[in-house]
């Protein structure tokens, strides 16, 4: 019975210490020695990341992932993640990199590696019928602004430009309310605006966001906390310089879609486009 006891105890402490050893790997070293890289990504945010008729996650974010993979000579393995859980995915070990419509501020900086420089933005965007004549923000001084509860862009709209803001529980109910008549424009956010005005659904054909976006917010790749400035993250980094120098992200810009962003001329421009 002793050897019996102490034989489990023995593999117990065997398991735990390789358990450790894998844990104190770094990130890159171990991606490689697997080849295989983890990357989170959305399946509900069309046209960054989504399920194909097949069921297949694609997206311009799966694009990134698979490039990212490619460099680094390994298979990829997307893994479906939500806003409420993506950083519990990478802070558990169960995903490598995240790339998952991100938004920076300082509370995630201290949980996660935020990459910079940073890969996409959105910010405050409005969504109008091509016939309402709006071709300025003043334009909607006195007018009916569909929202969601609780959004961050409602106020701003309220505040500067007297838009009068008619809050709705979620976003379908306030999409529904602007294809009825019942508000002038929908006040969102402009990524997924822009993937409404993407979509070729053609209950969207004459609607349009003619407005610029407001209030920018930065999107991140995000690695382990504590791999932000070793190799791993170094190689990040270099890798979404890259990007922002030779186009890609211009290009991918392009092929899902979407309306071509300020944010990513500038940053190409600034990173010595190519």
């Amino acid at each position: 019975m002793k050897k019996l006891i102490l034989s489990v105890i023995t593999a117990a402490a065997g398991l735990a210490m390789m358990a450790g050893v894998q844990a104190q790997t770094p990130t890159l070293d171990r991606i490689k020695s697997e080849g295989l890289l983890r990357v989170g990504v959305k399946t509900d945010y069309r046209p960054f990341g989504h399920l194909d008729p097949s069921g297949k996650v694609v997206g311009l974010e799966p694009d990134l992932a698979a490039d990212l993979a490619k460099r680094l000579k390994v298979k990829l393995e997307l893994v479906p993640v939500q806003t409420a859980n993506r950083i519990e995915f990478l802070q558990q070990g169960r995903i490598d990199l995240m790339i998952a419509t991100m938004s920076v501020n300082d509370q995630r900086r201290k949980v996660v590696g935020v990459i910079e420089p940073f890969y996409y933005a959105g910010g405050t965007s409005l969504l109008v019928r091509k016939s309402a004549n709006i071709k300025k923000w003043t334009d909607l001084k006195d007018k009916e602004i569909c929202g969601t509860q609780g959004a961050y862009y409602n106020r701003p709209v309220a505040q500067k430009y007297g838009a009068r803001i008619v809050a709705f529980p979620g976003n379908v109910e306030a999409l529904n309310a602007l294809l009825t008549g019942s508000c002038i424009g929908f006040v969102q956010d402009s990524t997924l605006l822009a993937s409404i005005t993407a979509s070729g659904d053609a209950k969207w054909a004459d609607y349009e966001a003619p407005l610029p976006v407001e209030d920018l917010q930065l999107w991140a790749i995000a690695v382990p906390l504590n791999e932000l400035n070793g190799a791993y993250g170094d190689f990040v980094r270099q890798t979404v310089n890259e990007w922002h120098r030779t186009g890609f992200l211009v290009a991918e810009e392009k092929k899902w879609n979407l309306p071509q962003t300020d944010f990513l001329k500038e940053m190409q421009t600034k990173a010595g486009a190519k």
